[in-house]
């Protein structure tokens, strides 16, 4: 993949896609710095205010951070020393069955390529990140209130909207964000097609693990299409595990 900074742009697609709850232990040097990877000059401030908002709440509780048992203590502890952390890239760093079926180490080099300037992630405490960009291990909802920020879906509405906006400059963008994260973006904000896609079955229902795995293969297919024409074409008629999707163009 590209080198983790690079200022390579899109190339006609931008595709949003949210990270997952779990998350791959561990990682290396480097320790992860507010200001790295693609997005971190304009969204360093907030990423140290996340960082520092968990620090002082013991790096949260079952109440802010939706678990119990090892996997509380395991989040507590990554949470309370951020800055500095050992780090992975992204597309290393999140699991789970969308990211399974994605399966970015399976791709060939070309789609490789593409996935690196398409793709980007958008999490509770770095905000946008593209799949190169170095991340620690972390636990945070978009939906909750964290002290003093508030809800951090709204904290990182205008940021997120500003960097977006430069990034995906003219670009199609395909949001396959869920709920909470879709709240803090502003479409109406970008120049150019703003495609938002569900996977639904035949009765238009959203189904749990039929539809994340649908979404991880249609993230595959999307880096692995050569142009923003033929991603476009492919949203329209892709279906996978039952499910097809629904294409909504936003204003």
């Amino acid at each position: 993949m590209a080198a983790p900074g690079a200022s390579t742009r899109h190339d006609g697609v931008v595709i949003l896609v949210p990270p997952s709850e779990g998350k791959a232990p561990g990682g290396g040097a480097p320790g992860w710095r507010p200001g790295s990877g693609r997005f971190g000059r304009k969204l360093r401030a907030q990423r140290v205010a996340v960082a520092e908002a968990l620090a002082a709440a013991g790096g949260g509780d079952q109440r802010l951070l939706g678990v119990t048992g090892t996997h509380l203590e395991r989040a507590r502890d990554a949470n309370r020393s951020l800055v500095g952390a050992p780090t992975l890239p992204a597309w290393e760093r999140f699991t789970g069955v969308v990211w399974d079926h994605f399966d970015v180490a399976s791709l060939d080099a070309p789609a490789r390529t593409r996935a690196s300037t398409r793709v980007l992630v958008f999490s509770a405490l770095a905000g946008l990140s593209a799949l190169d960009d170095p991340l620690p291990d972390f636990r945070l909802k978009l939906s909750v209130g964290l002290a003093p920020l508030g809800r951090l879906a709204g904290s990182w509405q205008p940021l997120v909207t500003g960097a977006l906006s430069m990034w995906a400059d003219g670009a199609v963008v395909v949001d396959l964000l869920p709920g909470e994260h879709a709240a803090a973006t502003d479409p109406g904000a970008h120049d150019g097609e703003w495609l938002r896609v569900d996977l639904v079955d035949a009765r238009g229902r959203k189904v749990g693990h039929d539809a994340k795995a649908a979404k991880g293969l249609l993230i595959r297919e999307l880096v692995a299409s050569p142009t923003a024409k033929a991603a476009v074409s492919l949203l329209h008629g892709f279906s996978a595990r039952g499910l097809r999707a629904t294409v909504h163009q936003q204003h």
